[in-house]
């Protein structure tokens, strides 16, 4: 009997020890709040949840609530001056190996050209229209037709434009050479400036050669950060910080942030110790759904501290138009 209580007492003893290495109740955090990470600036918005990593966005948009098209230079300074703290982008390494600022795999759906960006050099992307194929009615009207001729910008004009912006580069193609164009030009910024972006790459090898080119830079791709967030579930109760958490950038959704050791005020106190910035979405699998109206900021948790996604941030009223 006296050996099963002390069993008893050591269990317990080990469960208190787990929950104060995990409570909030010792943070520092207080007065700290969360920051607004706009998704492609201020862009037309969709239904995300009917769209693939390949569908045909600018066919699927809402009635415009706005004249901004996403990854342009103006849609960047509104969602700025609208409150955002960064924004994120994405890049294409063109024909002539200048990392071009859209999203799409093919120009057609947004340009009414046929192609990617890799087939075209910069100047002959500048001439397109990036507006020209948005439509909210199925084809009856294009209400941005002629008014984005030459608003995709390069990586370079994005960052000339806003020097002491944050911002997350998103690689959107899978070739290593984009990476390391890339790298080439982020090595010639000031550490400063480079503690304020951060990548995030569909391509493990690209993220991987980045890597070892920077321990510093904070980076992302979704086949290491699950890797991390296991490892993290199954030691993270003592403390333990897996490497591929440090000096990264983590997208993670709300309904799983909850289940992480010391969520949020331990957590956050543990990322922010290893030089990493933490994204948290609305939804679930899918990491594009944002925190996009008033309402779904109730949902956030009380001093974060980190980043949230929004798609709309216009909605989210932080600034008076």
């Amino acid at each position: 009997m006296f050996k099963r209580k002390k069993i008893y007492l050591i269990c317990l003893a080990l469960l208190f020890l787990i929950w104060l290495n995990n409570t909030g109740l010792f943070s520092h955090r207080e007065g700290q709040d969360y920051k607004i990470l706009a998704h492609r600036g201020l862009a037309q918005t969709f239904d995300e949840s009917k769209a693939d990593w390949d569908s045909n966005t600018a066919a699927m948009i809402d009635p415009p609530a706005h004249p901004y098209l996403e990854n342009s230079l103006p849609s960047m300074q509104a969602a700025f001056d609208l409150g955002a703290d960064a924004v994120e982008f994405d890049v294409k390494l063109s024909k002539d190996k200048q990392l071009a600022v859209f999203h799409d795999s093919t120009l057609e759906y947004k340009c009414g050209v046929k192609g990617e960006i890799q087939d075209y050099t910069m100047d002959q992307l500048k001439k397109m229209d990036i507006g020209y194929g948005y439509t909210a009615d199925g084809g009856k009207s294009y209400p941005f037709r002629g008014r984005g001729v030459g608003q995709m910008p390069t990586m370079d004009e994005v960052l000339e434009r806003f020097p002491d912006k944050e911002f997350v580069i998103e690689v959107k193609d899978g070739k290593l050479e984009t990476y390391q164009v890339l790298w080439r030009k982020l090595k010639t910024l000031s550490p400063e400036r480079l503690d304020k972006l951060s990548v995030c790459g569909a391509s493990e090898e690209g993220v991987n050669w980045l890597r070892s080119q920077s321990r510093s830079l904070k980076l992302l791709s979704k086949e290491s950060m699950i890797r991390a967030l296991i490892k993290y579930e199954l030691l993270g109760f003592t403390g333990y910080i897996p490497e591929e958490m440090k000096n990264a950038e983590l997208r993670i959704p709300l309904k799983y942030a909850k289940f992480l050791w010391g969520w949020p005020y331990k957590f956050m106190e543990r990322m922010e110790s290893v030089n990493t910035r933490v994204e948290l979405t609305a939804g679930g699998a899918d990491l594009s759904v944002g925190f996009d109206d008033v309402t779904s900021l109730e949902s956030v948790p009380k001093e974060f501290g980190g980043y949230i996604w929004t798609n709309k941030i216009n909605e989210l009223h932080l600034k008076e138009d």
